[in-house]
């Protein structure tokens, strides 16, 4: 997967992106690592709720739900940002085994479906989602790999010790004769590794009274703020953004991640100084049984 030149460092170089293909039969790295991720979500996730009191089996009733409406989320948010991709050959759009999501998407119809569950189960929002959003930092850590073996989602170019060897057919047409680029892919799975670490340790630190530590939705503003800041940095080098309007051709890209990523800082960071400085909590968008 990565090589160690003599002296210069770390050199990514993705051997491709199937993992078997046999006739008809077509493993991708990405799906695998996709599969991973929900996987252990499932896991950790079900071990949180239970330490937070949510009935056994909570979080297997959600994922089916909380899986399909991510997917269709960011397909449909990628979709609207590249629909002169797709607007001469709409069906196009329905092909996601091709390619083509966004995080964004999928945490915007991700947090749709939790607030339709939790109506429906009558379960309070904020601890459902604070017992959640670390297996998403995970997920979008293991995620972020399936990125390199699609040679996709990289930087501009660099000669730093640790560079991301991309094929010319995946290099933008501006890019030809560069051979190295940042791996955009690796400093996000790390910072959302790190961030995975963080929020594991809030969920499960307690008060002496046996409390959580941090109110309800705490958690998941901390999520919000740190995601945001790095993805806000980390989308500056990347090459392929989704544009609000223009495009990174003509140097004029508003970079729709930067917009996003700035709207959830703010809102994370609105979110603390509400729980922990004014002392009050969240707004309830679920139900929770009285």
């Amino acid at each position: 997967m990565a090589l160690l030149p003599p002296v210069l460092g770390f050199e990514f170089r993705s051997p491709g992106p199937m993992l078997i293909e046999l006739g008809p039969l077509a493993i991708r790295w990405y799906g695998l690592l996709i599969a991973l991720a929900v996987l252990l979500g499932l896991v950790i996730s079900s071990r949180l709720a239970r330490r937070r009191g949510f009935e056994n089996g909570l979080i297997a009733d959600l994922l089916p739900l909380l899986v399909l409406a991510a997917v269709v989320g960011a397909r449909i948010y990628y979709v609207l940002f590249e629909w002169r991709q797709y607007r001469l050959n709409w069906l196009e759009a329905l092909q996601i085994w091709r390619g083509g999501i966004a995080i964004h998407g999928a945490l915007i119809g991700g947090v749709l479906a939790v607030i339709g569950f939790c109506r429906w189960r009558r379960l309070s929002f904020w601890s459902l989602m604070d017992v959640l959003v670390p297996s998403v930092a995970l997920g979008q850590a293991i995620g972020r790999w399936g990125n390199f073996f699609n040679s996709e989602a990289f930087g501009l170019p660099t000669n730093l010790p640790w560079k991301l060897w991309i094929p010319v057919a995946s290099r933008p047409s501006g890019y030809l004769g560069n051979l190295w680029f940042h791996p955009t892919f690796l400093y996000e799975s790390l910072w959302d590794l790190g961030l995975f670490v963080i929020l594991l340790v809030l969920v499960l630190r307690r008060r002496a009274d046996g409390q959580p530590w941090l109110p309800n939705g705490a958690v998941t503003c901390v999520y919000a703020l740190v995601y945001s800041l790095g993805r806000f940095w980390i989308e500056a080098l990347r090459l392929d953004p989704l544009c609000l309007w223009g495009a990174l051709e003509d140097g004029n890209c508003l970079r729709m991640a930067q917009v996003m990523s700035l709207l959830l800082a703010l809102a994370g960071a609105a979110g603390l100084v509400w729980l922990l400085a004014l002392q009050r909590p969240l707004p309830e968008p679920g139900r929770p049984q009285a």
